[in-house]
């Protein structure tokens, strides 16, 4: 984990070194004081496979630390502006669960590492709260690495 970006890192600004602590400590576990202070009320996420609301991304969330063993979140780039943090981050973990949050339906453990590689681009409000997420990730890679093939049936 040494390139993931450190939350004391002093190159990146306060928000910056904020989203990579959050990626820890309210997304990798459950936190649910944490996301309530870090996110406004109308936060909208747009994902491959549709738009979320808050509520529907932490349930997602919970999937994944459900199914993956030693779940991670972590940033390994960012770039801030303004209003705007552009990322590249990573989340994974082992998969030793069913998967219920795949969009071809839940898929079996097979005990091997995943990594799900996303880039992001967040948006703060003018209280310094997330309120919009775009999120790009190769769907089809995922469920790969997850053991269905879509194209494969």
């Amino acid at each position: 984990m040494s390139d993931f970006i450190s939350p004391d890192d002093t190159r990146y600004d306060r928000r910056s070194r904020e989203l990579v602590r959050f990626g820890r400590e309210a997304i990798a576990v459950e936190n649910p004081v944490r996301v309530k202070e870090f996110f406004s009320a109308d936060f909208r996420v747009h994902a491959p496979d549709g738009d979320m609301d808050l509520d529907a991304l932490q349930e997602f969330w919970t999937q994944m630390r459900d199914a993956f063993t030693g779940y991670y979140c972590e940033r390994r780039e960012i770039v801030s502006a303004g209003a705007l943090i552009g990322a590249r981050t990573e989340m994974g973990g082992v998969f030793e669960k069913p998967f219920t949050a795949s969009p071809v339906g839940t898929l079996p453990p097979h005990g091997r590492a995943v990594t799900l590689p996303l880039v992001n681009m967040f948006r703060y409000d003018d209280e310094g709260r997330l309120a919009e997420e775009w999120v790009m990730y190769d769907n089809l890679a995922w469920l790969r690495q997850l053991g269905a093939d879509p194209l494969a049936e």
